[in-house]
């Protein structure tokens, strides 16, 4: 964690900096549709706030941030969406990999991204084992992704290890489930953002979020920006964590 970085905000280290932060990206349309512009405009100002959040969290020194980029739901919208959305995905990957690289960013992504086009897996594939061993700021982007899908492949790939004689019922714990998801190795939430005054998590890491603290903005994601994170950071510092116990006061 970057502590001058924290204090150079006004955010220190007690109360607690969150360690990971996951972003729910919400209201690109929404945008858009209240300043007359195509949906088109809405997403790609939102590429933009996501240049911003990640060179915000760099300099705040978080060590996790994951977002939602696409989910698996989304192939529903119209094809001239998906197609521009597609489109912006490969934009920022071939114009910003080699900046995060350069900035020791680690990126990983989560999700179904193999099943998708082969010149879009093929990029992600790219970004992933181009960073793999950067040891900054650890980017995941949430891509073709759905948790209730993630937590059935992960449950699938117990039952075969079962089946096979690898594992007994009796060794099956929250623990074992949690390694058997798409990034094991990152820690949970501490705190998940969502815009544009939506309430609920919409698929998104529904076993990781089991005692994270959720800030709901009403902001819209393009009007994103390091301000707007500093303001959830210290909504999350306001909090008291208790994890299904008592706050340290009570027990005292």
């Amino acid at each position: 964690m970057n502590i001058e970085g924290n204090k150079a905000t006004g955010l220190g280290a007690n109360p607690p900096f969150p360690r990971h932060i996951a972003i729910i990206m919400d209201g690109n349309g929404r945008w858009a549709a209240e300043r007359g512009l195509p949906r088109a405009e809405g997403h790609r100002r939102g590429v933009d706030s996501v240049r911003h959040t990640v060179e915000a969290s760099i300099e705040l020194g978080l060590e996790y941030l994951t977002i939602y980029s696409f989910s698996s739901d989304n192939w529903s919208r119209p094809d001239d969406e998906i197609s521009h959305l597609m489109g912006l995905l490969k934009q920022f990957i071939q114009q910003d990999l080699a900046r995060l690289h350069g900035q020791n960013v680690r990126i990983r992504v989560i999700g179904r991204y193999q099943d998708v086009d082969p010149e879009i897996s093929g990029l992600i594939e790219e970004a992933r084992q181009l960073t793999r061993a950067n040891t900054g700021l650890n980017l995941t982007v949430a891509f073709n992704y759905s948790s209730r899908d993630e937590i059935v492949r992960a449950v699938q790939r117990i039952a075969q290890s079962v089946r096979e004689g690898g594992l007994a019922p009796a060794d099956i714990t929250a623990d074992l489930l949690g390694s058997y998801l798409d990034a094991p190795e990152i820690p949970d939430p501490d705190l998940l953002i969502r815009t544009s005054g939506e309430m609920r998590l919409s698929n998104f890491l529904l076993w990781q979020c089991a005692y994270t603290e959720f800030v709901f903005l009403d902001v819209q994601w393009p009007q994103f920006n390091r301000r707007t994170l500093i303001n959830a950071i210290e909504i999350y510092q306001s909090r008291e964590r208790r994890f299904g116990g008592l706050p340290e006061r009570s027990l005292a």
